[in-house]
């Protein structure tokens, strides 16, 4: 029996990170020799930051069905959960403990919890990587990640961009790369894998397509911007694009789903105000004011172009049972990222068979063909923006081009060259 922790938000949290840990303790719980454990934040960042972490909508539980247990153990503020973090992980006899990489902000916690774990010589120490460079840089990014990561006996890189990013970092550090798992004698093993295709979100075959359509106003092409609002994401090139491409056809229309990512505390609160200080001022230090990201407002460009009529936005966080509604109704989704690194909503977008309209930026190239699964635009080109959108339109992907490009990213596959 091999024994494997997920260590990362459980599946109470909300966003990528909390489906991908879950999705991969679910990948691992399919092997009949393998026991799963998930240990879980309580708490995942310093408590003077604006923001709601936890799903309070979603009703559905992923982990039904599975043997996995989830300890909810570690909070971010206080240091003695760390040690006991440790302990408890030391407790279950983990041959492989995977932790998710995905925030520099988190180096500190990790960086402990991981060494205390270096202590015990039979455990694997696996991280996980969804970055290595910071997409908002801040002064301390760099200190806190090499800190946190360091400890690594594996890495698991999801883009031979990360890989780069990772010898940039430890410039001295000797890395073997493959794309198979095996793990190097004498170095530092980098697993260069991909983000999988989640697989927790089904296609609902009874759902009514063109009814929703028809009773929200949708037009027969439907353009999907999916997530977190967040300025790297380019929602604002996403509107600006589309509103071209309104003015060329009258069949288009845009939706917008997600929450806007430092709006989701009450605002009218003391408490949420005193956090907003406090933070602000962390920011002004830390934080380079190009990244500061605080008042990024872009929906209010839909009023601005005149486009009330030709989008649906859903400015909130969407249940778990609601998601497929949003990608089936949808004929591509739009990422016209400023900077990337490997998307969850592309893997998502992939189990629902959609096909990718990209920029030309981080790991997109690697999994996007241009004119098979996908089409890809110039990063900040809202005109090549549009005539991308156009094309999707008039010379549409075949969707068994996005299931043949995805044969490969199963979490099966993924799974197997972690326990190598």
């Amino acid at each position: 029996m091999k024994r494997v922790v997920c260590f990362g938000p459980g599946p109470k949290f909300k966003g990528g990170i909390s489906n991908y840990n879950t999705s991969l303790a679910k990948a691992l719980d399919k092997f009949e020799e393998v026991e799963v454990s998930i240990v879980s934040w309580t708490q995942q960042y310093p408590a003077i930051i604006p923001r709601e972490f936890v799903d309070k909508t979603s009703k559905v539980d992923f982990l039904e069905g599975t043997g996995i247990k989830v300890k909810y153990i570690t909070n971010y503020n206080n240091p003695l959960s760390w040690k006991a973090t440790a302990d408890y992980i030391a407790s279950l006899k983990p041959d492989i403990v995977i932790f998710q990489w995905a925030i520099a902000i988190q180096g500190l916690p990790m960086g402990r919890i991981a060494r205390h774990l270096k202590k015990h010589k039979n455990i694997e120490v696996i991280f996980d990587l969804h970055f290595v460079i910071q997409k908002e840089h801040s002064s301390i990014d760099k200190t806190l990640t090499k800190y946190g990561i360091e400890p690594a006996d594996t890495f698991i890189t999801h883009a031979y961009k990360t890989v780069d990013e990772l010898k940039e970092v430890f410039p001295n550090r000797k890395l073997a790369v493959n794309e198979t798992g095996e793990r190097s004698a004498d170095e530092t093993t980098v697993i260069k894998l991909y983000h999988p295709i989640y697989d927790l979100f089904q296609p609902d075959p009874k759902f009514d397509v063109a009814a929703y359509k028809n009773e929200h106003g949708l037009r027969q092409n439907v353009f999907l911007f999916f997530g977190f609002i967040r300025k790297y994401k380019g929602l604002h090139f996403a509107i600006e694009a589309f509103k071209k491409v309104r003015e060329q056809r009258d069949d288009v229309s845009l939706v917008i789903c997600g929450e806007s990512f430092w709006k989701t505390l009450d605002q009218s609160k003391l408490s949420t105000k005193v956090k907003k200080a406090l933070f602000g001022t962390a920011k002004k230090i830390f934080l380079n004011s190009k990244d500061d990201e605080g008042e990024y407002r872009p929906l209010q460009l839909i009023k601005e172009l005149g486009l009330e009529n030709d989008t649906l936005i859903r400015n909130e966080f969407i249940a778990n049972e609601d998601v497929n509604k949003f990608f089936q109704i949808s004929d591509n989704v739009v990422l016209f990222y400023e900077y990337a690194t490997p998307s969850g909503v592309e893997s998502l977008s992939y189990n629902f068979k959609m096909p990718i309209l990209a920029t030309k930026v981080g790991h997109f190239p690697e999994t996007i063909t241009d004119g098979f699964n996908g089409y890809l635009a110039e990063a900040e080109n809202t005109d090549d923006m549009a005539a991308q959108m156009i094309k999707a339109i008039e010379q549409p992907i075949d969707r068994n081009n996005v299931v043949e490009a995805t044969k490969k990213m199963s979490w099966e596959n993924y799974s197997k060259a972690i326990l190598k």
